[in-house]
């Protein structure tokens, strides 16, 4: 019998960081693969996602390699990071989007994908210059709810809820979900697919097999790792974000804000709109559309039981 081919693309969170298993991150990807059939040797598991990865990056290198398994199942979880980007432009984003999905869907696979939280909120940083970042993190969560929509996909709505404050679930750097977090994210995943009849193993564990960081280890994580994160995003986001916060100011000023969010709600309208008219047959933008059967779920605020850029990894699962 075939095994099953799960492909997993994204970027960090997908990669796996914030969950270490031994020298190397692991994630809720593959959490989720090891519980898609009753048995673990049946699945192949390959995740192409890397850290920093744009939607840009998704398109034009994982994409192409993701095609050439034919994956039955493929996770597409990205967009974080174009909005952090001084260049972000949600149409681009949707077209991109829009193309993969296609893609694997023209092949006949599933699709998982997932809308995510705004970074502003997660780091806490002022008012002035989260503000901006929800908007685009909420334009990008309006494709992906469209698009997720259009393509069948199983969707897993995480951008709201009581898990964004349980510091358990969170790994030192507040950006990406420690071990409790992924394993969250795989066992949603896991009982969404379950309830479509296309996982049969037993459902990933949320107990953690560490304890959740410290304090102090999210201390060491700013005056280490998390300074150089903020210098990188830095040099390429603050001018720009500057530049959306002195807009943000005038406009609350003057007591018109809701017209800043009434423009980011068109902007992610006219690029749906843009997007091609589905047509019978074929892969790539425009591939026919599949019946709206998106399933969605939030990602619970129960804490667990228990208080770098990656290679490509294709793994038979063994158990």
């Amino acid at each position: 019998m075939r095994p099953v081919r799960f492909v997993a693309l994204g970027d960090s969170l997908t990669e796996g960081v914030g969950d270490r298993a031994g020298d190397a991150w692991r994630g809720w990807a593959a959490l989720l693969a090891a519980a898609l059939t009753e048995d673990p040797g049946r699945t192949e598991f390959t995740n192409l996602a890397v850290s920093g990865a744009l939607t840009r990056d998704v398109r034009e290198y994982q994409t192409p390699a993701g095609l050439a398994l034919r994956p039955d199942l493929v996770s597409v979880v990205v967009g974080v990071n174009d909005t952090l980007r001084r260049t972000f432009d949600i149409g681009a984003v949707a077209a991109r989007l829009d193309q993969v999905y296609a893609a694997f869907t023209g092949q006949g696979a599933t699709l998982l994908t997932a809308c995510l939280p705004d970074p502003g909120a997660m780091l806490g940083i002022p008012g002035a210059l989260a503000r901006p970042l929800a908007r685009r993190q909420r334009a990008v969560n309006t494709v992906v709810h469209v698009l997720s929509d259009r393509y069948g996909a199983v969707h897993l709505h995480a951008s709201r809820g009581a898990w964004l404050t349980d510091r358990a679930l969170w790994s030192a750097d507040r950006l990406h979900p420690g071990e409790c977090g992924h394993r969250q994210f795989a066992a949603r995943f896991h009982a969404l697919l379950a309830a479509a009849g296309l996982a049969t193993g037993t459902p990933p564990s949320t107990e953690p097999d560490l304890p959740s960081p410290t304090r102090a280890a999210s201390l060491w994580w700013l005056a280490t790792a998390g300074t150089g994160w903020v210098a990188r995003r830095s040099t390429d986001l603050l001018p720009q974000l500057l530049l959306l916060a002195a807009d943000e100011a005038r406009h609350r000023a003057r007591g018109t804000g809701d017209r800043l969010d009434l423009r980011a709600s068109a902007a992610a309208a006219r690029a749906l709109a843009a997007l091609p008219v589905a047509r019978p047959g074929g892969a790539g933008a425009g591939a026919q559309r599949r019946p709206a059967a998106t399933k969605r779920t939030g990602v619970p605020g129960t804490a667990c039981a228990a208080a770098g850029r990656s290679a490509t990894r294709t793994t038979a699962i063994t158990g």
